[in-house]
């Protein structure tokens, strides 16, 4: 399962032609198991100020896996900041260490657009690299 960030949605809805981009096309192509939290939706959907896109990007959202945010991936969210600063790393958002602590609940694999995600992954067993997928 892939749990794609916010980043990459962004840039799929722009019409942007980067490699994540490129990869959640063929990923969707090939009807993989794609997953979205809340917090990614609430991402998402907070910057579309038309009301059909807004319409349109939440219907084609909806299909997609839906991963629950329990209370032990908000203790896990603190955990994981709390030990990436101990290491001397601050991530600027605390919805991207909720993200991360929930790909990591639901073992996932996280595609991205976001420099802090790379900082988490090599900090801890957040899985990253779709490369091999």
């Amino acid at each position: 399962m892939i749990l794609v960030d916010t980043s990459v949605w962004i840039d799929f809805f722009s019409a942007k032609e980067l490699p994540q981009v490129v990869k959640l096309e063929s990923l969707l192509s090939d009807e993989a198991d794609i997953a979205i939290c809340g917090i990614i939706m609430t991402e998402i959907l907070q910057g579309i100020a038309d009301d059909k896109q807004f319409r349109r990007v939440f219907d084609y959202l909806q299909p997609l896996i839906q991963l629950p945010l329990s209370d032990d991936i908000y203790l896990e969210t603190a955990r994981l900041y709390r030990n990436l600063r101990k290491k001397g790393i601050t991530i600027r958002k605390t919805n991207d260490c909720i993200i991360a602590a929930t790909a990591l609940k639901y073992e996932c694999c996280l595609l991205h657009n976001n420099r802090d995600f790379d900082l988490i992954a090599k900090s801890s067993s957040l899985i990253v690299d779709l490369e091999d997928d």
